[in-house]
């Protein structure tokens, strides 16, 4: 497939690692390309440092000249960019045609592709279907990209037909798709999240479901039964529809009955694997992201056998409920991932013991409520830092919980966990909030909190380690 217009220039908007990936892909297939940040803070020469040596695209920063706005066919927007900026809708009533960085990588894509979106799961269900897979094709005939860190635009041109593409995809991205058709689709849940972006949740999920909009009865759509948005969007999936539970018994597809996941097809169930003796990970949430990604593996054409195998191996993704170590009897888990109330929750509700919690950090908008109210008698206290801390501490103290405390900074606020934690507790960042502001993004965040403990375990005598 080549979606690439002879003649057309293509104006790419954003100079991140996935708008450098998109013009590097233009660049190579011959395209006419623009490389555009309207940051008045960078300079065209800063912007062609970030491009591979003997790149010869324009690069343009700042305010974009109205002769090369007429002059673009289709403007690449990066995820980061939203998608009803006054200059974007100049470009479309120019007459430019607007997609994202996925679409254009799908353009060039060869061969199959699962694809995954949801709320919260993302990553894990991501990483652990693409082992999955590689576990069964090989390492080389499968890719993990999108939302996960690897730009779509870098690897696509390295398909073939007997190659699998397994996608992590953010509502961002999927604002923008338009021919995108993955073999298989997942939408994990969806609960609300980035309404600064999306402004209402209608369009929210509006923005999650075009990721089976191109798909047929020949494809399949993995959704959650016990998530209302997802349950209701199956009624109206153009794919077979396959459901997972975490609560309930299905007469069709996966579920959990006692420690035990059940696929359950044509009357007759068949015992998986046991939660607590076959998986390494934690949670309820990881139950239910273990089971779409059995779900998605098996509509790949993966058989049960290795699909268990690397279950049973797997271990929990970075930052995801990532357990880190245990000092002077204080277990210390890294939940930076936690980027809104609902992935929080099921941070919570996976400890075991009395937990300091961090939270905080900058504010989409979301509402705490239900995080608070989830504490039930876990949480001992609530360590608060970043823009959000007083709307939180407002809500919590609504909610009858009062054992709050301030941090001006992260270094201030780990000490303070480590000074208010005693020996059989846990201390656990999972902040509900975005990380901007404070970090570039929730994998600094991580893994300050790790260098932070990693210091502690190295500075205690007599700390043990799990």
């Amino acid at each position: 497939m080549n979606g690439m217009k002879s003649g057309e220039k293509y104006l790419v908007v954003g100079s991140g690692i996935s708008g450098i990936g998109s013009l590097c892909l233009l660049e190579q297939t011959g395209a006419d390309a623009v490389l555009y940040d309207s940051s008045d803070k960078l300079t065209e020469e800063q912007l062609r440092e970030r491009l591979p040596e003997g790149s010869r695209a324009r690069c343009i920063a700042g305010r974009l000249p109205e002769e090369v706005m007429k002059e673009i066919g289709t403007v690449v927007l990066s995820p980061g960019v939203p998608t009803d900026l006054p200059l974007v809708d100049d470009l479309r009533a120019a007459g430019a045609a607007v997609i994202g960085e996925i679409e254009l990588g799908y353009r060039q894509e060869r061969g199959r592709v699962a694809a995954i979106t949801g709320t919260n799961g993302k990553t894990t269900t991501t990483t652990l279907t693409g082992e999955i897979l590689k576990a069964h094709l090989g390492q080389e005939k499968v890719f993990v990209v999108g939302n996960i860190g690897r730009p779509y635009t870098m690897e696509c041109q390295k398909t073939t037909p007997e190659t699998v593409t397994v996608e992590e995809l953010s509502s961002f991205q999927l604002e923008t798709v338009e021919e995108f058709h993955p073999a298989v689709s997942a939408i994990l849940n969806i609960t609300p999240d980035h309404l600064n972006r999306h402004h209402t949740m209608e369009a929210y999920v509006a923005a999650k479901e075009r990721i089976a909009a191109r798909q047929t009865r020949d494809d399949l759509c993995v959704l959650n039964f016990e998530n209302t948005y997802t349950r209701d969007f199956g009624a109206r999936c153009p794919a077979r529809t396959v459901y997972f539970s975490s609560v309930r018994p299905l007469e069709e597809g996966y579920w959990l009955r006692g420690s035990t996941i059940i696929k359950s097809e044509g009357g007759r169930d068949q015992e998986l694997l046991d939660i607590h003796r076959d998986m390494r990970l934690v949670g309820l949430c990881n139950v239910e992201n273990v089971m779409a990604a059995i779900a998605i593996a098996q509509g790949m054409g993966v058989p049960m056998d290795c699909i268990l195998s690397v279950i049973r191996d797997f271990r929990a993704v970075e930052h995801r409920i990532e357990y880190v170590d245990c000092v002077a009897g204080v277990e210390y888990y890294n939940d930076s991932k936690a980027t809104n109330p609902d992935a929080a929750i099921q941070g919570i509700r996976a400890m075991s013991r009395p937990t300091v919690l961090i939270g905080g950090g900058y504010d989409k908008e979301n509402t705490y409520d239900e995080w608070i109210e989830s504490f039930g008698g876990r949480v001992k206290c609530l360590v608060l830092i970043g823009q959000t801390r007083e709307k939180i501490a407002e809500c919590a103290r609504k909610h009858g919980f009062d054992r709050i405390r301030f941090a001006d900074t992260f270094q201030e606020c780990l000490e303070l966990c480590t000074e208010l934690a005693r020996e059989g507790d846990a201390v656990l960042l999972s902040p509900a909030c975005a990380s901007w502001g404070m970090f570039s993004d929730y994998e600094a965040r991580g893994r300050q909190f790790k260098e932070y403990v990693g210091r502690l375990a190295g500075s205690l005598d007599g700390c043990s380690h799990r």
